[in-house]
């Protein structure tokens, strides 16, 4: 008898908790027929448990292959600097492309979820890949108060919040501060871009003796990288990795 009545209540939570999953997933339906949610890439409604961006293309997005033509050129960039030890990019950033497409919407409308998101997705190939860095701590390029204030967000600090929370490297948006208001990189040569960027940083916290990851979105010439691992030398830093959510295609 025992035995029934807990084969009886076993049951009972079988189906009560089907029943409840399957209410839930009613739910989540309805509230995607009323309210579409839409991939941050290509705006298609999302599906199920798709989050964000859609697993279409989160499969198609371009990754920097390793050995590839892209993947040369990024680790020559910082050639001449010792200091780095190692650079990476996740994804190929092309014009009117889908990365281009998710990195407007981090930084201009607001959609923060897509820089944590992105962030953990890098992460998690690296440790996938077997290349994920033996870094102290990453630090995320700093914006200026005054930008800080209109985005609402610094959108480097939320790559780098996704990026930790996939690998446990801690990280930090306030070792770094930008100093001075700088106009923007875009249209500038690199000798323009050094010049604009140049004495722009501080260290507000100690970091001396840390291997530390420099995260941002983009990498170009790589001036404003640069001009950060100037002020964390200054501090006593002198190993680095840079890291980079897309690089530009040259």
């Amino acid at each position: 008898m025992a035995d029934q009545l807990t084969i009886l209540l076993f049951s009972h939570g079988i189906i009560q908790n089907y029943l409840l999953m399957s209410l839930k997933s009613i739910w989540f339906d309805f509230v995607d027929l009323i309210f579409p949610r839409c991939c941050a890439a290509c705006d298609k409604g999302l599906v199920g448990n798709e989050d964000i961006i859609c697993t279409s293309c989160r499969i198609a997005l371009p990754r920097i292959e390793k050995e590839s033509v892209h993947d040369e050129i990024i680790r020559h960039k910082f050639v001449g600097v010792h200091e780095v030890l190692e650079t990476h990019a996740f994804l190929l950033f092309t014009k009117r492309g889908k990365v281009q497409k998710l990195l407007h919407a981090l930084k201009y409308k607001g959609q923060a979820d897509v820089g944590i998101l992105l962030g953990s997705m890098f992460g998690q190939e690296m440790i996938s890949n077997s290349i994920l860095p033996e870094a102290d701590l990453i630090i995320s390029v700093p914006l200026h108060k005054k930008k800080l204030k209109v985005r609402g967000y610094n959108q480097s600090d939320k790559l780098a919040e996704g990026f930790s929370k996939a690998t446990d490297i801690p990280w930090s948006g306030g070792v770094l501060e930008r100093i001075k208001y700088t106009e923007t990189q875009t249209g500038k040569t690199r000798n323009e871009r050094w010049e604009n960027v140049k004495g722009v940083f501080s260290v507000k916290e100690s970091v001396a003796g840390k291997r530390i990851i420099i995260m941002d979105d983009v990498l170009t010439t790589g001036a404003t990288l640069e001009a950060c691992m100037e002020a964390l030398k200054s501090a006593g830093c002198d190993q680095f990795y840079i890291l980079t959510i897309a690089s530009a295609q040259h």
